[in-house]
């Protein structure tokens, strides 16, 4: 479609809409860069920075917990002060409108519900939350913020003191780029209910989602007529897995992403703009 232009790229993909009742939209990190989260990947989908907190190192380790709550201090108010963009809002007015019929993201970073969507599946999780390992209870993470603040002062304030030169980059999972030397004395929360270990509510590398939840979001794309998916590079499996699932059953894909997506030979349309540019466009 590059030698369309934008305009005609945009008709093309309100007519695949139109032509199809019940379109499942598949959403990434892509999606909200425009909230000022970083994405994982560049548009040739390779990663960027270190790899990934694994979740079966963090549950055995207590120096990766360590490490990986200090980080996630130091990058969390990123999270927290981002706010749907103009993307997460036209999704959500497309299904209010009925042109979408669901959506399913790959995102941690509860962006969607915010703007107004209501039929959803987080596939990973939502940062927003905090599990208790022990005894499951769901703490919010502002509360565990709050916490870790006050039992690490020092941390606290080595960004204020800097002067507010060394913002850490945070990352689309809430960690963030910072090289944490001494941490040993850093103070890690713990469930007030039982003095457990906390993880945060998402589901890390080398973790399986819940059978129900991947079952909640195959049932939604057998419904599904046509898939679009919107600022994923699909390099992950979870979510290539619905582009697979789609072509082997005949179902159209359409796509807005900038950049390469591992699925481009199944995809028929493709966009390559920004999510925050196309799909307001659409309304």
């Amino acid at each position: 479609m590059a030698h369309m232009n934008l305009n005609q790229q945009v008709d093309h993909l309100a007519a695949f809409l139109q032509r199809h009742r019940r379109v499942l939209v598949l959403t990434g990190a892509g999606l909200s860069t425009a909230s000022g989260i970083p994405d994982y990947r560049d548009k040739d989908g390779v990663r960027r920075g270190r790899t990934p907190i694994q979740g079966p190192d963090f549950r055995k380790s207590e120096a990766v917990r360590r490490r990986y709550w200090a980080r996630s201090m130091a990058g969390w108010p990123t999270l927290a002060q981002a706010a749907p963009n103009a993307g997460h809002r036209a999704l959500a007015q497309l299904e209010a409108a009925g042109r979408i019929d669901a959506l399913i993201t790959q995102n941690v970073d509860g962006l969607h519900q915010r703007a107004g969507s209501s039929k959803l599946i987080e596939l990973h999780g939502n940062i927003h939350g905090v599990v208790c390992l022990d005894c499951r209870a769901l703490h919010r993470r502002a509360d565990i913020q709050a916490w870790l603040t006050a039992a690490n002062p020092a941390l606290a304030n080595a960004g204020a003191v800097a002067g507010g030169e060394i913002v850490p980059e945070a990352r689309p999972d809430g960690d963030a780029e910072i090289e944490l030397n001494d941490l040993q004395d850093f103070r890690m929360p713990s469930c007030d209910a039982c003095g457990g270990t906390l993880q945060p509510d998402v589901i890390f590398f080398g973790d399986n989602i819940p059978p129900a939840r991947t079952a909640a979001a195959l049932d939604l794309m057998e419904q599904a007529d046509a898939l679009l998916v919107v600022g994923s590079s699909l390099m992950v499996f979870s979510g290539y897995r619905f582009c697979k699932l789609a072509a082997a059953t005949g179902k159209p894909i359409a796509a807005v992403n900038l950049g390469k997506t591992r699925a481009d030979e199944l995809i028929g349309l493709k966009v390559e703009a920004t999510a925050s540019e196309v799909l307001p466009r659409l309304l």
